[in-house]
């Protein structure tokens, strides 16, 4: 783990996988409950996505955002939202800055899922220069407005195992095989309940995690654009799973019509959910990526 220190800047940590064939870079940029050790970096059956990136040629990174994994944690506040999109895109850009200074200067890889593919976006949107593609899958993306419900004011806000179960199975249609084992649900939800040494000792266990992923995603619901699609003019990949309600067919459709580039590719996964990388379908998913990468980097 490389450690990233700014002054006055909450400290980041970064993971480094490299591959012998090193075809290019590519950095995972996770979601709004769990880090990368939970996502990219972690193992099922014995193998992690980073894993099936490596073997594919790529050099692999990825960082947790603050608040997350080994990164610094924001302090609590009862009236103070943090870890909004204003204040992780410096955070973005410190790591592929210094993903940069370590490679040579080669623009990056962004791979990026759910409420961090909006983050990506935004990145894109503002520094196309240093990147050399952008796959997102899963992303949560602006809508018509409607209405919501009151954002929430205090810093943080508390995630069970429970409330990662029932994201795992809400999107399944009834009749259909659960995507996620028990066993291997059971095993990740110890990994993501270690993940705050404070966990087990709330009533039920649960994680403390920033509110601003929260907020972004109810702006983008009430009809906030975060990010300017027409600005993006890197090749572009978008993955939805076939059964994911936060990413429709409609969503990706037109986030797509409105990037510039004209090398974008649209894949829907069958049988898959918003948490694709962690089912049983995540192979179609790497292959998707793979496929994109591979050309985008030639």
């Amino acid at each position: 783990m490389i450690r990233l220190e700014a002054a006055g800047e909450p400290a980041l940590a970064l993971y480094h996988q490299p591959s012998p064939a090193d075809k290019g870079d590519v950095l995972y940029v996770h979601g709004s409950t769990f880090g990368a050790d939970l996502s990219v970096r972690y193992q099922l059956d014995g193998r992690s996505w980073a894993d099936a990136l490596c073997d594919a040629g790529f050099n692999v990174w990825s960082f947790d955002f603050a608040g997350y994994g080994a990164s610094d944690r924001y302090p609590v506040d009862a009236a103070h939202p943090v870890g909004d999109i204003a204040q992780v895109l410096p955070q973005l850009q410190r790591v592929i800055a210094a993903i940069r200074s370590r490679n040579h200067g080669r623009c990056v890889n962004l791979l990026a899922h759910s409420w961090g593919a909006t983050v990506a976006l935004s990145y894109a949107s503002s520094h196309s220069e240093d990147l050399a593609s952008l796959a997102l899958f899963a992303p949560i993306l602006a809508r018509d407005a409607i209405a919501m419900p009151p954002a929430p004011t205090s810093s943080h806000f508390l995630v069970s195992a429970w409330a990662q179960y029932r994201r795992f199975i809400e999107d399944v249609p009834a009749g259909e095989a659960q995507l996620l084992s028990e066993k291997h649900f059971q095993l990740w939800s110890k990994a993501f309940l270690a993940t705050d040494p404070d966990a087990g000792q709330r009533t039920p266990p649960a994680v403390l995690s920033p509110v601003g992923p929260q907020r972004d995603m109810r702006a983008l619901r009430g009809g906030q654009m975060l990010y300017d699609a027409a600005a993006i003019n890197v090749p572009t990949l978008l993955v939805r799973g076939e059964w994911d309600r936060a990413c429709s067919a409609v969503d990706a459709d037109r986030l797509l019509d409105a990037i510039i580039g004209t090398a974008k590719v649209n894949v829907t996964i069958p049988g898959a959910t918003h948490l694709m990388h962690l089912e049983s379908s995540r192979g179609l998913l790497y292959n998707a990526v793979n496929d994109f990468l591979s050309g985008a980097v030639t």
